[in-house]
């Protein structure tokens, strides 16, 4: 099933006012938890003051969805959850899960949604009072709206029992489909007439006009989102294998020499920083599309294989992590989402490494929904990668990444006192008729400390393997103690060194955890799943 849970926004960004309809007529809704009259979001602050927004029915409160989200939900169960303040409610935490193609998911799917979403709501103080549930599916093949509303039913009952067992009352749960939405929690054809309600067109309601006032913006979906950063499935991709596997055999000797893997590491940032600036140079380009194909054309084969193996190695993956603001962050954060698209074949494994420095810088410069997508997709393409899934606990309960950009910042920082008359790498543009990857006079890089916990081990050999003429691409590596491990400290993850090859125990290209699955264990407000549909 689709396992593709998040909390997303904060549990102080809304208001909702309700008010207790008293009895129901015979016939209506008895014993169900009092409906909102008005919906009031205050999530929107310009020049510093609160803009207050009313929503006064379900056709705003379905209008609503996408901006208290940042994107469009597809095929998605989502939970709002409502506080009390003086009287009035705001808009907490929101959780988001897949729609679990096999009914009989369904509850363990709606068990994970309502405790993660309760359970950050609680670390952050707040624990909702009310839920509010949207289930958004588009019809199927020779299916209408309303089927879609009658098939997931079921799971709008589930929803609300799971949520009043947790004593949160469920005061509204709303099925968007096909343009129209319905309401589980009213049978009044009055307001909610069986063949649904149609959905104002998008951009023309009153909170959209306070969010473009704000200056606030409704991505796509999240399925455009993420073929940001999904590897290339077009002819091209062939090429590009083949550029690693010629990678692979230049680089792996000299990786697997203590020397030389330095030489590596130098000449891969050296490589990065070129990039980095003939990204910047280039003219900007409208639409998402036109610009990340813009991107790929300004990098080559052989340069995006030599990075995606360099960057394998965690201390070359911390140093290309302090380019994550100011001037730098936006070239950066292109970078990698186009070396992530050129992580192709049997090398999906490897795009964990730019997914969470995409993740990373995205989070740095205040994009928590694109931060979230990439390290989640990062742990669907390696889920024991550490260093993505410290950042990724670390976006998801809200904290902020500035103690990890002053660490970063320090680190650059005491590296160049540590080394004054080391020049720096050169970052210029090698002839075009040059070969892409630099050559061994790139500038070595100062060696780093590092600081071995009691028991752990020095170097582990690691399997490698050989199939279809490619060389076994496993390098022995350093092991950090996972307690000593943190996002800041650099060196954060178990990975080590992984210029190629499956883990071992598998059994070759392919083999292991596809792109986009979720690890076990997944949660609500932890997503592993990358997947929609």
């Amino acid at each position: 099933m689709t396992n593709h849970g998040e909390t997303t926004g904060s549990p102080e960004n809304g208001d909702i006012s309700g008010r207790d309809t008293g009895p129901r007529t015979p016939g209506g809704d008895e014993g169900r938890a009092p409906r909102p009259q008005d919906i009031t979001c205050t999530a929107y602050d310009s020049h510093g003051d609160g803009q207050q927004v009313t929503l006064r029915s379900p056709a705003e409160l379905a209008d609503a969805l996408p901006y208290l989200l940042g994107y469009r939900p597809e095929d998605s169960i989502v939970l709002v959850a409502l506080h009390d303040k003086d009287g009035r409610g705001r808009f907490g935490g929101r959780a988001r899960l897949g729609i679990p193609a096999n009914p009989d998911d369904w509850p363990a799917a709606v068990r994970q949604l309502a405790h993660g979403l309760v359970t950050g709501s609680e670390r952050r103080g707040a624990r909702p009072e009310q839920m509010v549930v949207f289930l958004c599916h588009e019809p199927g093949r020779g299916e209408s709206g309303r089927q879609v509303k009658e098939r997931l039913g079921p799971l709008a009952h589930t929803l609300r029992l799971e949520c009043g067992a947790l004593d949160i009352p469920v005061v509204e749960a709303l099925c968007v489909s096909d343009g129209r939405f319905w309401s589980y929690c009213c049978d009044d054809e009055g307001c909610c007439p069986s063949e649904g309600t149609p959905m104002g067109l998008p951009g023309t309601s009153v909170l959209a006009a306070a969010a473009t006032y704000a200056g606030l913006q409704v991505r796509g979906t999240l399925r455009e989102l993420r073929a940001r950063l999904q590897p290339w499935e077009h002819s091209a991709a062939r090429e590009q294998e083949a550029a690693l596997d010629a990678a692979g055999l230049a680089l792996i000797p000299r990786i697997l020499d203590a020397e030389g893997r330095h030489e590596v590491a130098g000449e891969t940032l050296g490589l990065a920083e070129r990039l980095l600036g003939r990204l910047a140079d280039a003219p900007p380009v409208p639409g998402m599309l036109p610009a990340d194909l813009r991107d790929d054309e300004l990098l080559g084969n052989d340069e995006a294989a030599a990075l995606i193996l360099g960057l394998q190695d965690r201390t070359t993956r911390d140093r290309a992590a302090e380019w994550m603001e100011d001037d730098e962050a936006g070239p950066a954060l292109r970078l990698w989402r186009a070396l992530a698209r050129r992580c192709v074949g049997a090398y999906g494994e490897h795009a964990a490494a730019p997914l969470t420095l995409a993740g990373w810088v995205a989070w740095s410069t205040g994009d928590e929904l694109e931060a979230r997508e990439a390290l989640a997709m990062a742990l669907g393409a390696d889920p024991d990668y550490l260093f993505a899934r410290l950042l990724h606990q670390a976006c998801n309960e809200g904290l902020d990444p500035e103690s990890i950009r002053r660490c970063l910042r320090s680190e650059r920082g005491d590296r160049g006192r540590a080394t004054p008359d080391e020049p720096a790498a050169v970052a210029t543009e090698p002839p075009v008729a040059g070969p892409a990857v630099p050559g061994p006079e790139a500038v070595p890089l100062p060696r780093r400390r590092r600081t071995r916990a009691p028991g752990t081990g020095g170097v582990l050999p690691r399997r490698g393997r050989t199939e279809g003429g490619r060389p076994g691409r496993r390098v022995p590596h350093s092991r950090t103690s996972a307690a000593s491990a943190h996002p800041a400290a650099g060196g954060a993850d178990e990975s080590g060194t992984r210029p190629g090859g499956a883990r071992p125990g598998t059994a070759g290209p392919g083999a292991g955890r596809r792109r986009g699955t979720s690890p076990p264990g997944a949660q609500a407000g932890h997503r592993g799943g990358d997947r929609e549909g």
